[in-house]
């Protein structure tokens, strides 16, 4: 089966990157709980939260592990909402916790807010399609946040999206069936997760 890994950076730029072969990561009894102890004892190697998306790599394996092997992550999710067109399936959340593990769904044809997240994350398509578009700050110095996209990708099942803090992206569900994705993201800072307007090129922060 075809696997593919991404990695989206600051700017923009949409690299592919190795994959991990599914079949060196069948484990039985791979369960979210070890899952979630593996990445966070993988994060209490690092010095710096900054310095947490150098081991995007490693995540991502993890990530691709815990989808092969985890029938409950893949089968998790809501139905998507008949006002928002999107629902969000919280699959772990505990007070003081530094990281959001989520199913998401969205409905066919639901276009997500242009926005970045403020910290690293990773995405894994479960079910549908989406395509997700790439954007970065054009360095004008009377619109600091105005955007230019840059390019876009469509991405299937068994392909794994990795973010740098600052990637600007929007999500659009592509299609006739939802897309349910598992998420996962590190600790976000204050005031470093926005949404941007590109006819304005103003950003506000969410």
């Amino acid at each position: 089966m075809k696997t593919l890994d991404w990695i989206v950076t600051d700017d923009g730029q949409c690299q592919t990157r190795p994959a991990t072969r599914e079949w060196d990561l069948i484990e039985e009894h791979y369960y979210l709980h070890r899952f979630l102890t593996e990445v966070i004892d993988l994060l209490a190697q690092v010095k710096h939260e900054a310095d947490e998306w150098d081991h995007l790599p490693q995540l991502r394996r993890l990530v691709r592990k815990l989808i092969i092997n985890s029938y409950y992550v893949r089968t998790q999710f809501l139905e998507p909402c008949s006002k928002t067109g999107s629902s969000v399936l919280t699959l772990y959340d505990e007070i003081g916790y530094p990281l959001t593990v989520q199913n998401v769904t969205f409905a066919p044809g639901l276009v997500s807010p242009i926005h970045n997240h403020g910290t690293w994350g990773i995405t894994a398509v479960l079910k549908g399609q989406e395509k997700q578009t790439f954007w970065r700050r054009v360095g004008d110095p009377d619109f600091p946040n105005k955007i230019e996209p840059i390019g876009e990708k469509i991405i299937s099942p068994n392909e794994i999206v990795s973010f740098a803090p600052d990637a600007i992206h929007c999500v659009e569900a592509i299609g006739d069936e939802p897309t349910v994705s598992f998420q996962i993201y590190g600790d976000t800072q204050p005031r470093s997760r926005f949404f941007f307007d590109r006819e304005t090129h103003t950003a506000k922060p969410f």
